[in-house]
């Protein structure tokens, strides 16, 4: 095998092989490592990496084996973790300049899970200022570039960690989601992206214990490697109070069940607002691989009205005010992008009363959800209403002059399943004519994590896409 398909090897295979002795973790390391490096100056996808470490802990891994020691599920299988979430020791910036200095004073607990497992850490990837919006800029780390077209977005805010996978930078990554950060530059890259459920995998992101909007997320290439990480991950954690039990689902074995006699509903813009033409063609092609896998797909949206105001009012906008005391925010011009900080002034004006009606429509929001599912087993979309977009562009063309809400989140169908805590992933559902991925959203009930990697598998049998690759070297045209 030489390198270059070693590169591009799922977690599954990768593990496989090594647990066989067809090769050795040093072997995996010494490849990702020169691969880093190759293409990592041309994406900017890792901020943190260590060729030294990476090969060191890939000896000791071998060590291990050798020893007879008993092999994790992840031996020798290369993963990342997004700059905004802890390890020890290592960059924990949240992408600002003024703290490019702090670095964690402990692993998170998914963190502790992989390396458990045996899986080997190549570093810590990239994301914007604070993960605050769904590109992947900012003053201390710079853009990460779309392997799919350079100079242009990513996504984000877990953009890092959803290039490198696009790339060929290791099977897995852990992202962030907080109204889509996993599943937008998943999406945007190509690749697959899962939010999870509440509860299912510990969160550590932020500060604050009892966030019930944030969440971490597989991103890898298969929905394979997908379910492997969530076997890994998941489960009880005293770090976050409303870390779920493990359900005792093999994810790993639910994904080779089929879907025959499910039913179905498909929404081309879950009643958000304006989708790019090419995007919904292509999405409402790719859905229609449903009925040949057995299930019945029927148009229908929720008449859930407008999330948009209370995602901001209730959750977006309050969550940034819980950093407010991290910096003199009005001295931070020129050090930190404008629009967050014009975030942390509108925090200053809104009032327990905006945010308290917020949550009221949240309330209402899942159960108008919760009465629509009771007709159909999941509810599929398009993941975003775009395609990639060029890099200086701060959102879509036809969202420029809108408020900072409107930008942030008018291009998103992600945000509505942050708001429920239900599980939704992503996965590819084609390209556009220049040769742009387009994400297609798969959403299941309350804590149908199980479900949702169960369709998304029917799905890859039936158009699959693993196969497909950028090439990483090319110079903008």
């Amino acid at each position: 095998m030489n390198s270059e398909e070693l590169s591009w090897l799922p977690a599954t295979s990768l593990a496989a092989a090594v647990k066989d002795g067809e090769l050795a973790s040093t072997d995996v390391a010494a490849v990702m490592a020169d691969r880093i490096e190759n293409v990592n100056p041309v994406l900017n996808a890792f901020v943190s990496y260590e060729r030294d470490q990476i090969l060191a802990d890939a000896a000791d891994l071998d060590a291990k084996q050798a020893a007879g020691e008993e092999l994790g599920p992840l031996h020798g299988v290369p993963f990342s973790i997004k700059v905004l979430t802890p390890m020890k020791d290592l960059p924990l910036t949240a992408g600002l300049l003024p703290l490019r200095d702090k670095v964690g004073s402990r692993d998170a607990a998914l963190v502790r899970r992989m390396k458990a497992a045996g899986g080997l850490f190549l570093g810590k990837t990239n994301s914007p200022e604070s993960g605050y919006y769904g590109g992947t800029d900012g003053h201390l780390y710079g853009p990460t570039h779309n392997p799919w077209k350079h100079g242009y977005t990513p996504g984000g805010s877990s953009g890092g960690a959803a290039a490198a996978v696009a790339a060929g930078l290791g099977p897995l990554a852990e992202g962030g989601d907080g109204a889509g950060s996993v599943r937008i530059p998943a999406s945007l890259c190509g690749v697959v992206g899962l939010k999870p459920s509440l509860g299912r995998i510990p969160q550590s992101i932020l500060e604050g214990r009892h966030h019930t909007w944030v969440f971490h997320g597989p991103i890898t290439r298969t929905i394979g490697d997908a379910a492997l990480m969530m076997n890994v991950i998941s489960g009880p954690d005293p770090e976050d109070p409303l870390s779920l039990p493990r359900d005792g689902i093999d994810y790993t074995e639910e994904i080779k069940k089929d879907i025959t006699g499910w039913n179905i509903a498909y929404s081309d813009d879950l009643g958000l607002g304006y989708v790019d033409p090419e995007v919904a063609r292509i999405c409402r092609e790719a859905v229609m691989a449903f009925e040949s896998l057995g299930a019945r797909v029927t148009e229908a949206t929720p008449g859930w009205a407008h999330p948009e105001k209370a995602m901001w009012e209730g959750i977006w906008v309050p969550a940034y005010a819980g950093g407010y005391d991290l910096l003199d925010w009005n001295s931070m011009q020129g050090q930190v992008d404008e629009n967050l900080i014009n975030i942390m002034r509108e925090a200053e004006s809104l009032t327990a009363v905006d945010i308290g009606r917020a949550d009221a429509f949240r309330g209402r929001m899942y159960d108008t959800f919760t009465s629509f599912m009771s007709d159909y087993d999941l509810l599929i979309s398009p993941t975003l209403s775009t395609a990639a977009f060029p890099l200086e562009q701060f959102a879509p063309p036809w969202l420029a002059g809108e408020s900072l809400r409107r930008q942030l989140l008018g291009w998103l169908l992600t945000y509505p399943y942050n708001m429920l805590t239900t599980p939704a992933i992503t996965v590819p559902a084609g390209f556009t004519a220049d040769g742009r991925p387009v994400g297609l959203q798969i959403a299941g009930r309350h804590h149908a994590d199980a479900a949702v990697l169960r369709a998304a598998a029917n799905f890859e049998s039936a158009r699959p896409w693993a196969d497909l690759k950028p090439n990483m070297l090319l110079a903008p045209h």
